[in-house]
């Protein structure tokens, strides 16, 4: 495992060695020391190589992640993981809003809470969360998987289209368009594949009630304009 530590290596420096690794790299391994809450640590990696950051991060840390497998032993900052299109982000901490913003694909677990915004316009990413997420997390979510093991705030799901919610604790209110819907058997073994990816194979799957779109608000009807 190669070393780089922050308190005498410039932040583009890591960044730029990590971008240099590809497929096959001879460098499968990073630990990043004293990251002191900088933002944009370790962004746009593109290779199947491990990185793990220790201590807290500033904002946009691992965003358009790829194959990487990333993680973080302390909290991060807005935009965590965000447009991230493959790999797995892990957060041993807390994470601030829009965590997951934009994802495309991967997964991203929050072992601490989520502040607001968590997956908001998420398109095909799933996450993971074991504490509690804010107020309007998966704002206008397409597609992928949102997993909370604790409480949602206000409006989840505002706007939805087809992305799953999965909560297992109590929600403050749900967004426009987005209601409680059955939990059928298929819907139970892809929660049950998502807690053992995120290392959470002990959880029951039935502990849980998913949410998804109403379908009303796709095409504008002034029948549920009060629904906009």
């Amino acid at each position: 495992m190669r070393t780089i530590d922050l308190a005498t290596t410039p932040l583009r420096e890591l960044n730029s060695e990590l971008h240099r690794q590809s497929d096959g790299s001879n460098e499968p391994a990073f630990e990043v020391l004293n990251p002191r809450g900088a933002h944009a640590i370790a962004v746009g990696v593109d290779a199947p190589i491990a990185i793990n950051v220790k201590g807290s991060v500033g904002y946009y840390c691992a965003g358009m992640n790829k194959k990487a497998a990333i993680t973080v032993h302390g909290s991060a900052g807005p935009g965590v993981a965000e447009n991230m299109m493959s790999g797995k982000v892990v957060i041993k901490g807390d994470a601030s809003q829009y965590a997951g913003a934009t994802g495309r694909g991967g997964l991203l677990v929050i072992e601490g809470n989520a502040s607001s915004r968590c997956g908001i316009s998420m398109k095909g990413i799933d996450i993971v969360v074991k504490g509690n997420i804010g107020h309007m997390s998966a704002f206008m979510a397409q597609s992928g998987s949102l997993v909370v093991l604790g409480d949602a705030g206000d409006a989840l799901g505002d706007s939805i289209y087809e992305a799953k919610l999965f909560v297992r604790g109590s929600v403050k209110s749900l967004g426009a368009d987005c209601i409680e819907k059955d939990m059928r058997p298929e819907h139970h073994e892809a929660l049950e594949k998502l807690l053992k990816s995120a290392g959470l194979g002990d959880v029951k799957p039935g502990e849980f009630k998913r949410y998804g779109s109403a379908r009303k608000l796709y095409n504008f009807n002034v029948d549920n304009a009060d629904a906009y």
